[in-house]
């Protein structure tokens, strides 16, 4: 069926979007990034906020961050409206491979924690391009929008789930059918969360995971698109948390973080940084919103 005119006019707009290649994205987002701090854009001032929560103020600068942050969003423009085939060509290097390979061997589903590390949706791609999978995603803001992410991440045949009260059913299907499903951790959740560390800072965290793991016994893996530093990509494929389904889901919830802060580590400036990740309603402390009012 064909999409409404407005899905295809994001469509037009976000291919011609696409256009800059490589060089020409790094002298974008380096002006992007130096302009956005030097107006004391709100996202510039949320990943000066986390930057200092979390200790890596010393280690990693915020025109770094926002220059990956632009990156991002011109690599994602151009991976959404080209093929597939042209997007993997980005692909310099695969790391790890084999253990996707032999989690696949067993005829398990693969549960795959990615987070917002490098260039996710490139790498949304990649692991279609390995069988069958599924993918969580949040839902645009507007039917249209809505459509627009829908077909721009189905491409390549993922089957793109939305990130509400419905996602459990179609997600732990896939995984008992043996398929590949991709979740990212680390937004605050709408519900069925709890509280864990990150960074050594209490960080909301989404249960889905961990209860996703439990009912379908699928395996655990880490996986990302890491920006190397020609502008091409190295695919990460990494041992998952370690995770006891026996164990206290704040244990859980502690060992996924754990493992994501291990991935962030290698670069921080390829992390998200802009998203207000230490915000929400503790069950002991009340609401905690550290971005008050700096970021608003």
């Amino acid at each position: 069926m064909e999409p409404p005119f407005t899905v295809r006019l994001l469509q037009a707009l976000a291919w011609l979007g696409g256009l800059p290649g490589r060089r020409l994205r790094g002298v974008l987002a380096n002006g992007l990034a130096l302009l956005a701090r030097r107006c004391g854009a709100k996202g510039a001032r949320i990943v000066a906020v986390n930057l200092r929560l979390t200790g890596l103020a010393d280690r990693v600068g915020t025109d770094a961050v926002l220059r990956h942050t632009v990156l991002t969003m011109l690599e994602s423009l151009r991976f959404w409206t080209r093929t597939p085939r042209h997007n993997l060509a980005e692909v310099a290097e695969v790391l790890g491979g084999e253990r996707l390979q032999a989690a696949h061997a067993g005829g398990r589903g693969v549960l795959v924690v990615a987070p917002h590390y490098g260039n996710w949706e490139l790498l949304v791609q990649w692991l279609a391009a390995q069988g069958p999978s599924s993918l969580l995603y949040t839902r645009g803001e507007g039917a249209a929008m809505d459509g627009f992410l829908r077909r721009a991440r189905g491409r390549g045949g993922v089957r793109t789930v939305a990130a509400d009260a419905h996602g459990m059913k179609p997600l732990l299907k896939a995984l008992q059918r043996g398929e590949l499903v991709g979740i990212t951790p680390d937004q605050v959740p709408t519900g069925g969360g709890g509280w864990a560390p990150f960074f050594g800072v209490p960080a909301l965290t989404m249960s889905l995971l961990p209860r996703l793991a439990a009912r379908s016994g699928a395996r655990l893996l880490l996986a990302a698109a890491e920006r190397r530093d020609d502008g091409r990509f190295r695919i990460l494929i990494l041992p998952g948390p370690e995770d006891d389904p026996e164990a206290p889901l704040e244990t859980r919830l502690a060992a996924l973080n754990a493992a994501v802060e291990a991935l962030v580590r290698r670069d921080p400036a390829q992390y998200q940084w802009t998203y207000k990740r230490f915000r929400g309603e503790h069950p002991v402390q009340g609401p905690i919103n550290p971005y008050w009012p700096e970021c608003y």
